[in-house]
């Protein structure tokens, strides 16, 4: 009896996983599904353009749809112009070399909080769009992921500098 239920058990698990719904599943951390970093390289976008401390994540592969939680927000500085802010999570949809339809990240320009709404990788160079303007950074600045508080250099506890691409565009 314990046989025939297992044999039962594991053909209805394959019709599961066969099934079209197994697409529409989401997928949340678990010892063997890749951290959130290594899905951002998956999609050929550096770790870095997000900060330490993701704590959990959520992806449905089908849609590209995703949610990445902190345990709180997150704020740290760049060049010193530059401020970020991460909400305690954050959301968007994500494919190759496009993150869109972000929410949950912004940045301080001048005396400004603007939300990142998308982020195109160009080759070497990433393009952070809050709707009106978009400007571009070498893929390089984003090798390391920053850490809350202190962004790049938290040993010092002095901030980074950020390279930017010479030229600021708008849509």
């Amino acid at each position: 009896m314990a046989l025939h239920l297992t044999t039962i058990f594991i053909a209805l698990l394959f019709l599961l996983v066969r099934s079209p719904l197994a697409s529409s599943f989401t997928l949340t951390i678990t010892d063997d599904t890749p951290s959130v970093y290594e899905v951002l390289q998956n999609y050929n976008f550096p770790v870095g353009i997000l900060p330490k401390g993701v704590v959990k994540y959520d992806l449905d592969e089908s849609t590209g749809r995703f949610h990445a939680y902190f345990d709180s927000s997150c704020s740290f500085s760049l060049e010193g112009s530059y401020q970020l802010k991460y909400k305690s999570t954050i959301s968007g949809i994500i494919s190759n070399n496009r993150l869109k339809d972000l929410s949950g990240i912004s940045v301080k320009v001048l005396f400004l909080w603007l939300n990142i709404v998308e982020v195109i990788r160009d080759g070497d160079e990433l393009e952070f769009s809050v709707g009106i303007a978009s400007a571009s950074f070498p893929i390089e600045n984003f090798y390391e992921c920053p850490q809350c508080g202190c962004g790049l250099n938290c040993v010092n506890a002095k901030v980074s500098k950020l390279r930017l691409k010479s030229y600021l565009s708008s849509i």
